[in-house]
């Protein structure tokens, strides 16, 4: 049996490619040599490419194993995961809008002069504890100093008020569905993209809901726009629902600030307070995670008419009603996990 060649050492591998080349310049066929040398014909035209572009030094032995210089040091991994945890590509002035294994590659050649494969630095970041994860969008207007005041400052005064007041928190948000929405992946042969039966007609309907770190929730569903009015009508609900005084937490929505909403809140007796999140970030809103929860499952069964859609809606939040333990667990998130306590 012969020897494969990739197992001689550098010098043998060599003295093959050179036997090679002058063995075809005698005018024998490549596939002959290919077949007495034990190679392939790929790897003989290679050799004569190479002879031809750099001549008898291009088969001359050549250097094996890892290239001199391709090990990162700690200083130089330190930095670089720093820069991963800490910077986007573009921040860096990378053609990358991800970090992704080439985008690494190019850090990596230009902050520390080590050149790798891609597969070398998908190494080096599972060795670093990254893994590939789908991004969270934020919003360009985001203000970092607002959201660092709002879990430092502003939360922990409302908490410690609503403490003393024997007040609830409640967290609300508002958002539309719609019958086209598709949520979760199906699967099938590949290469068969899955087609899924669904009505061609567009319809939706919108939710407000409130709930608490206890496991509360409370909600409406209307087919109307979202105005003063509705928002007004669900917050009479709220007040006449919940005989503590309650602290509602909601984004920056023109509704919530509606001179309407302001008349309501001001007239005596009333016992719901409005504080608002900082702007753009509707990532520390815990009852965002139940958008994303009525989404799913909503786009799971695809209703075709807008009762089975409100049916749909009505019984899903009706059910998490009856699973305070699962709205608990909203809370438990890491983005809104300041709010659990």
């Amino acid at each position: 049996m012969r020897e494969d060649a990739r197992s001689l050492s550098a010098t043998a591998q060599a003295a093959l490619r050179r036997r090679g080349v002058r063995a075809v310049a005698a005018d024998q066929p490549v596939a002959a040599v290919a077949a007495l040398l034990g190679v392939s014909r790929q790897a003989v035209y290679d050799w004569l490419e190479a002879r031809e572009r750099g001549g008898d030094a291009a088969l001359a032995p050549r250097r094996r194993g890892r290239p001199k210089g391709a090990r990162l040091k700690a200083d130089q991994a330190r930095k670089v995961t720093s820069l991963l945890r800490d910077k986007r590509p573009d921040q860096l002035k990378l053609p990358f809008y991800l970090w992704t294994r080439e985008a690494v590659v190019q850090l990596l050649a230009r902050e520390c002069g080590v050149k790798v494969s891609v597969w070398t630095a998908g190494r080096y970041l599972k060795a670093w504890g990254f893994t590939p994860q789908k991004p969270v969008r934020r919003a360009y207007e985001r203000n970092p100093l607002a959201v660092a005041r709002w879990l430092k400052t502003e939360y922990p005064k409302i908490r410690a008020r609503a403490k003393r007041e024997k007040a609830e928190i409640y967290w609300g948000d508002e958002m539309g569905l719609r019958s086209d929405q598709a949520a979760g992946r199906s699967f099938s042969p590949r290469g068969e993209t899955p087609v899924i039966p669904g009505t061609g007609q567009r319809f939706g309907c919108n939710q407000i809901s409130a709930l608490t770190n206890k496991g509360k929730l409370l909600f409406m569903v209307f087919q109307s726009g979202f105005t003063a009015r509705v928002f007004r009508e669900f917050l009479t609900r709220l007040e006449r629902q919940v005989r503590r005084p309650v602290f509602l937490i909601v984004g920056g929505h023109p509704v919530h600030k509606a001179r309407a909403i302001n008349a309501w809140l001001a007239r005596p007796g009333c016992r719901i307070t409005l504080y608002f999140l900082p702007g753009y970030s509707p990532e520390l809103n815990p009852d965002e995670l139940l958008n994303h929860d009525v989404k799913s499952h909503v786009g799971r069964r695809r209703p075709r008419t807008r009762s089975e859609l409100l049916r749909t809606v009505r019984g899903h939040l009706r059910r998490r009603q009856r699973q305070p333990h699962i709205v608990r667990r909203f809370f438990q998130e890491v983005p809104v996990r300041y709010a659990a306590a």
